[in-house]
C-alpha cells in the first residue's frame, strides 16, 4: 500500500524512505558492478542483504548505493504498493 506510506521494506527488517529512490537494478551488468566500487571507495555503500546473495541494487537521489537480496522485481511491486 502506497497510500502515505514512507518507507520501503527492502529485506530482513531493512527499510528505506520511499521518494529517495531514483532507481532499482539488477546487480549482475558490469556497470552496475562498477557503481558499487566506486560508492564502496566513497562510503556511500549499504549492504543490506545480511550476508546473503546481492540481488538487486538500489540508487538513491544521495547517490547512496544499497544492495539487497531481495528481487528488483519485489522492490518494484512494493514500490507499486502491489506487495508491501
Amino acid at each position: 500500500m502506497n497510500n502515505g506510506k514512507l518507507i520501503l521494506n527492502i529485506g530482513y527488517n531493512n527499510v528505506v524512505v520511499r521518494n529517495r529512490i531514483v532507481a532499482v537494478v539488477c546487480s549482475d551488468a558490469a556497470p552496475v558492478k562498477r557503481l558499487k566500487d566506486e560508492a564502496r571507495k566513497l562510503n556511500k555503500l549499504i549492504d543490506a542483504t545480511n550476508g546473503r546473495r546481492t540481488r538487486c541494487v538500489i540508487i538513491t537521489d544521495s547517490d547512496h548505493i544499497i544492495l539487497s537480496s531481495i528481487n528488483p522485481e519485489t522492490v518494484a511491486q512494493r514500490l507499486e504498493g502491489k506487495n508491501d
